[in-house]
């Protein structure tokens, strides 16, 4: 990782004398102990995907209570968005990470004690306030830590460091549960929830306070003129409402399905067994991990040549909406191989999460904060009522006399049609903006 690069085109210069920029070794420490955090947090956002036939038959869970267990975590993430933002721009990555992990280690803790569906739910709303700064925080260090060209290289390799915590949730939590059980894999967790604080606390640079302020009195106008904490500012910008619907049906969707229902898809409508549904989410998530390190390699050298995000979104997520709708027609005709297409279908996906670090190029770094932190709030709460409304439109098919097969294809077409109108409105209302 450099922290010398040329900035993407197009992007806002930062304001004379406040560059942070660390020198590329301390970057690179700093990124690492953020990504083992990071890697945490995704492990704990897919790791009920693999424990969904476990938990489904020690706590009789049906499909309405497994969407809303996984979609807990969304829950706990989302509720703590924008005060969190406010947070990050006042004290820093660094006290905010670590004031939020320590709820991390309590809600892992829980969820190895929970003697039924209330406690389990609540852990994992626990565990969701506890992670929901491990990408906002690094973002918001790298905001003023990094130059533009490295923030979208960081950003990938974040991106591929969560599908590394997610490729770990698949067979290797498979191969732990029958030697250990779900409750001991949960210990582990908290233990590795607390090596993660330890890095932090070590290698993180403190934040220095007054240098947003002196930022905002420098730049002037309406950034500066916005009451102190408030997110007006990013609420009016037009970028932001537009990407506000595909940020939170078209990608929290997708992340949706890779974090939980591409788990039982495979087994219920594929027809594979726990472990071979494992198996197809280890290798979906794998696929996820090369595609987002080399999107680390080329998004500073495709933005240095004028290929911007909204073009690479624009132009393959047909080829994502493609995948996903041969995946729901062809049904139980793909048997074991449905993981090919859910990993093709994320993947070409994949363009859609460098949304997030170029909107908060397009605020000045004493918000970057409060721009982040509003867009992954807009992401989780559709990660959230995806992964809830996929299991209430399958289980209401079902009872409208549906085969349990083909209510969650139907569950997963409505999703799909969804989802492309998203896109829509991000590619129509671009050309409108430009």
């Amino acid at each position: 990782m450099s922290a010398a690069e040329p900035p993407p085109r197009g992007a806002p210069p930062a304001p004379p004398g406040t560059s942070q920029v660390l020198p590329r070794r301390a970057a690179m420490v700093v990124f690492l102990a953020f990504a083992v955090a990071y890697f945490l947090s995704a492990l704990l956002r897919a790791v009920t995907a693999t424990l969904s036939p476990v938990l489904t038959e020690d706590f009789a869970l049906n499909a309405r209570d497994l969407g809303l267990l996984a979609g807990g975590y969304f829950l706990g993430f989302a509720a703590v968005q924008l005060p969190m933002g406010t947070w990050l721009d006042r004290y820093g990555p660094k006290a905010v990470l670590l004031s939020l992990l320590s709820v991390t280690v309590l809600g892992c803790a829980a969820f190895a004690l929970a003697d039924g569906f209330t406690g389990l739910m609540l852990a994992r709303a626990l565990m969701g306030v506890g992670v929901a700064a491990c990408l906002l925080a690094p973002l918001t260090g790298f905001r003023r830590w990094l130059d533009a060209g490295a923030q979208l290289r960081a950003n990938a390799w974040l991106m591929m460091t969560g599908s590394l915590g997610m490729l770990a949730a698949t067979l290797p939590v498979q191969w732990l549960v029958p030697v250990l059980g779900w409750r001991a894999l949960f210990w582990l967790i908290t233990a590795l929830a607390l090596v993660s604080m330890a890095l932090i606390a070590w290698v993180v640079p403190h934040w220095q306070s007054d240098a947003p302020k002196t930022e905002a009195a420098r730049a002037g106008g309406s950034n500066a003129a916005a009451p102190k904490g408030s997110y007006s500012e990013i609420w009016r910008n037009r970028a932001f409402r537009r990407a506000v619907p595909l940020g939170m049906v078209s990608f929290g969707g997708m992340v949706a399905i890779q974090s939980l229902w591409a788990g039982p898809w495979m087994t219920r409508v594929g027809g594979s067994t726990p472990l071979g549904a494992a198996t197809g989410l280890f290798w979906i998530n794998l696929s996820m991990l090369v595609v987002f390190l080399g999107w680390g390699m080329a998004m500073p050298r495709l933005a240095a040549r004028g290929v911007s995000v909204d073009a690479l979104v624009v132009r393959l997520a047909p080829f994502s909406f493609a995948a996903l709708a041969l995946l729901v027609l062809a049904g139980p005709a793909l048997g074991g191989a449905s993981f090919a297409l859910l990993a093709l279908y994320c993947v070409l996906a994949t363009p859609m999460a460098q949304v997030q670090p170029v909107l908060a190029l397009s605020f000045l770094p004493a918000l970057a904060g409060r721009a982040l932190s509003a867009y992954n709030l807009v992401i989780f709460i559709g990660i959230f009522f995806v992964q809830w409304g996929i299991g209430l439109g399958a289980d209401a098919l079902e009872a409208f006399g549906w085969s349990p097969v083909n209510a969650l294809r139907g569950a997963m077409g409505v999703f799909g049609v969804l989802s492309v109108a998203c896109w829509l409105h991000f590619s129509i209302s671009g050309r409108r903006h430009r």
